[in-house]
Order: structure tokens, then sequence, then C-alpha cells
């Protein structure tokens, strides 16, 4: 079985977890607050299906990270709602914070119901998630339970740090890359090596293989970050789906932005004197090119990505969910730029 494979099986499986979850807030009283949840999770609403759910990344990690560790993945189905819950959270909270009106080409929650309401709404999906992460007490020992909650819960301490950087960064121009690398430690790799290390548990891998495992969902989600921040301004937007222009208008501090605010030549100079326009992108993505910071992301998305799969290996994943798992992290971290 390989990875289109292994999706075909598991995403039906997910999305009736997920479903299962969701349906706490089923009630006479609160159908429209359960609709609200329901129309983000991508089932309900107009345009709803495939695109809307995305593409669940995260709780396939959990299941293949569990399979391919040695146990059976079925049971592990409430841990991969748990961690999608979570990431959901998250983005209804991020669209609020972010005042951003789109979210899978459909309006955001807060656009739709209002911020007050989209506010109530993550923290249902939080709340969820943990009860998720007790119903696997049907299936595992209690240990394994409070230990499967617990990485969890520092993933979500850890999210909450790295959005708190993100945006106290906004308005920073002394940033550095160690700067850099807290912010998208907390915002990117926290939830993904929580999938994979919470997997590896409930395949009752050995605590070496266990820490193994965290540390390639570590250094998975900073390559992936970093390969992002490359796509964000020198991507090809028919293949990506997403503007190059909007991380230099929107003033993110990505790797490549960092390193050439660190050289202190012409792009520095551009930087500071404030936002840059839709008609200078391609110009300032040129300069910033000729600076070397694509150069430089290019080698650092390169180094992390073999430090991913050094620790992969170190884990000794096995069988066909093995092999999914190191097709997942090829997948992800080899996009078309």
């Amino acid at each position: 079985m390989n990875l289109k494979q292994h999706f075909e099986v598991m995403l039906p499986e997910i999305e009736k977890e997920l479903q299962r979850q969701v349906v706490r807030l089923d009630a006479a009283s609160l159908r429209p607050f359960h609709e609200m949840l329901t129309y983000h999770m991508g089932w309900t609403g107009e345009g709803a299906g495939r695109e809307a759910t995305g593409k669940r990344i995260r709780p396939v990690t959990v299941l293949l990270a569990t399979a391919s560790a040695g146990g059976d993945w079925k049971p592990a189905l409430p841990a991969a709602a748990a961690v999608e819950l979570i990431h959901n959270f998250s983005l209804v909270h991020d669209d609020v914070q972010d005042n951003s009106p789109k979210r899978r080409g459909r309006p955001t929650v807060w656009s739709k119901w209002g911020v007050p309401m989209a506010i109530n709404v993550g923290d249902a999906l939080f709340v969820i998630a943990y009860q998720a992460t007790m119903d696997l007490s049907k299936s595992y020992p209690a240990e394994s339970v409070v230990r499967a909650a617990t990485i969890l819960h520092e993933a979500c301490l850890n999210l909450t740090r790295g959005q708190y950087l993100d945006m106290a960064y906004e308005k920073r121009h002394d940033l550095s890359l160690e700067d850099y690398w807290q912010m998208v430690g907390g915002k990117t790799s926290a939830l993904l090596s929580a999938c994979i290390e919470i997997g590896a548990l409930l395949g009752s891998a050995g605590e070496t293989e266990q820490e193994a495992y965290r540390q390639f969902g570590y250094h998975l989600g900073l390559a992936f970050q970093v390969q992002d921040d490359i796509l964000g301004i020198w991507g090809d937007e028919a293949v990506t789906g997403k503007s190059t222009a909007s991380d230099l208008v929107e003033g993110k501090n990505s790797l490549p932005v960092l390193y050439g605010l660190g050289r202190q030549g012409q792009f520095s100079e551009r930087w500071k004197r404030g936002p840059i326009t839709a008609a200078e992108v391609r110009e300032v993505a040129n300069l910033l090119e000729r600076e070397g910071a694509k150069t430089y992301a290019g080698e650092i998305a390169e180094r992390e990505t073999q430090t991913a799969l050094e620790f992969l290996g170190k884990a000794n994943p096995r069988g066909a969910a093995g092999e999914s798992m190191l097709e997942l992290a090829n997948m992800l971290l080899k996009r078309n730029q």
C-alpha cells in the first residue's frame, strides 16, 4: 500500500471520527452553533467538500506513525481527530487575529458570524479535541493516554508562543534569525512533531524511537516552513495557488526577508522605508535574490530536510506505513518552486 492508498483508506475514517467528535454540540438549541463548526470543518455551507476541508495531513501523520511503529492505526483515530481539531481551532483564531476574510476560498467564520462567535467556535474545537484525546482510554492504558494528552498540551502552549511572537514581530525591523526559529518552531513545527510523536507512542515505539519520530516531525516542520517562505516570494502561483505578492506586501518576517535585513543592503533600506506595494514586488524580490536570500533559504531548507530524514531513519519506521511516511515527507519537502 502506497501513500495515495493510505490516504484513500484513512481519510474516510478520519472524517467519520471528526464528525463523531463534533456531534457533541448537535442539540436542538445549539443547531446554529453546531453549524458554525461543521461549516469551518468544510462539511456544510456553500463550497463544502474536499477543497474546504483541507488536506488533513496532520491526522494522517498520526495514523502513519502509529502503523509504522508497529501498531494498529484504527484505535488511534481519536488522537488523529484531536490534532486536526486543534489545528482547526488555531485556524479560526488566526483568521480573527489576522483579520482574514477568506479561508480555503470561503468566508471565514468570523466574517460570517462575527468575531465573538468565532472565538467561541475556536474554543469549542479546542475543548472537543481534549475530549477526543480522552476517548483513547477505550483502547490504550491510562499511562499512554495521559502521555498523549501531555504531548498535545505542550504543543498547544508552543502554538500560542509562536503566534505571540508572530504578532509581536509584525512592526519590528531588528529581528535576528534566532527570532525566526523561535517563532516557526512554535507556529509550524510544534503540532506536526506532536502528531508524529503521539502516533509513535500509540504504536508502542520505544522511548528512543519516539524521540526520533518527534525530531523527525520537528525538522520536517522547519523545512516545510522555509520552503513555504521561498514559495511565498519566488514560487509559481499557478503551482502553489498562493500569490507571491502577499508575503512582501504584508511585510511577513520570513527567513529570506530576515536574511536580507541582516545584509543591511539595498533591500534592507527599502524594507525599512515602509510597506512594499504590489507594483514593487517583482523588483524587491529580484533585489532580495541578488543579495543571496533565495540561495541561503534553499540551503537551510535542504539542511533541515536532511536532518528530518536522518531522524526518520533512526526511528526505524516499518512496513508499508513506514514507506508512506517517507513518501509523505518527500511530498511535503519537494514541492515545485
